[in-house]
């Protein structure tokens, strides 16, 4: 091989070395997101398997051992913070990282999904914001909040605004079928009917609390039929919540808060009849209107 040969030879493998950078870095970022992608996912069907897990334990023993807040509040839990703030801190994560996840998600422009994640984000503004400044304005001081169940109730909130903001925002694959809107407007008329409900029954609650300085027997609407018609509306929100996004997570938002909600809800009924005796109505259910 001559020197002009072999001058030609290197000057070719150079250039071919040179064109292959491009294809080389592609290959690369392609394999990288593929990693991210499947690391998301793992993420995601655990963190779904882990709300599944968490309703059982809960249910069961939320039926012996009531959180030690509000009408069940004991000494022993550690230190306390007000009820407004402890309101506004556990319950900020669905707000807070929702809002920071949705905009990564492929579907973050879509508007059906900005719309389908707008009931979620308008229950949890009224949760974090509205309800702790009522309480706040209407309620007494009273004894505080433990700080221990305030962090298990922000943990929560973490892993469920997650999974919901994530399934929204990224992992729901149906926004083009046919069925989309009437899975929408079925679930929203369910949500809004609940959370009219839930509000309705708050505002009776810190009513009483502010006119009587204490608990005393609410009367009128939805408290003829049930001790507690704001857990019953926050069950019926959280039921067309599910039957809207038509998701396994929304699905088991809805069971994890019937096993948070309803032994509690039972609790306050057994506390009103011990409490109250023959003033209490006894044809009342606990929370679900015949049942229970």
């Amino acid at each position: 091989m001559t020197f002009y040969t072999k001058r030609v030879f290197y000057k070719n493998a150079l250039a071919l070395d040179a064109s292959s950078l491009p294809v080389c870095h592609h290959l690369h970022q392609t394999t990288t997101q593929t990693t991210m992608a499947l690391l998301d996912q793992n993420l995601f069907h655990y963190s779904l398997l882990s709300l599944y897990l968490l309703g059982p334990p809960t249910f069961i023993s939320l039926k012996f051992l009531q959180a030690p807040y509000g009408k069940h509040h004991r000494p022993g839990w550690g230190p306390t913070i007000s009820p407004p703030l402890a309101w506004l801190l556990m319950e900020s994560p669905a707000l807070w990282l929702t809002l920071l996840l949705f905009p990564f998600g492929q579907h973050s422009t879509n508007p059906k999904a900005l719309i389908l994640m707008s009931p979620y984000l308008l229950h949890y503004f009224h949760r974090t914001i509205i309800y702790p400044l009522r309480i706040y304005r209407n309620s007494k001081p009273t004894s505080g909040f433990p700080a221990s169940v305030a962090v298990m109730a922000f943990g929560f909130n973490l892993l469920n605004a997650y999974l919901q903001a994530r399934w929204v925002s990224h992992y729901k694959s149906d926004y083009d079928g046919g069925l989309f809107w009437w899975k929408f407007f079925g679930g929203l008329v369910v949500f809004v009917w609940g959370m009219r409900i839930n509000m309705w029954a708050d505002r009776v609650l810190l009513g009483l609390k502010r006119e009587g300085g204490g608990y005393m027997v609410p009367r009128g609407g939805w408290f003829e039929w049930v001790s507690c018609p704001n857990y019953f509306g926050e069950i019926v929100e959280w039921i067309g919540w599910a039957l809207m996004t038509w998701s396994w997570s929304g699905f088991g938002f809805l069971l994890y808060a019937c096993a948070n909600l309803v032994p509690r809800a039972r609790a306050n009924h057994r506390w009103y009849l011990e409490n109250f005796k023959e003033d209490y109505p006894r044809s009342r259910r606990a929370v679900i209107p015949f049942l229970c």
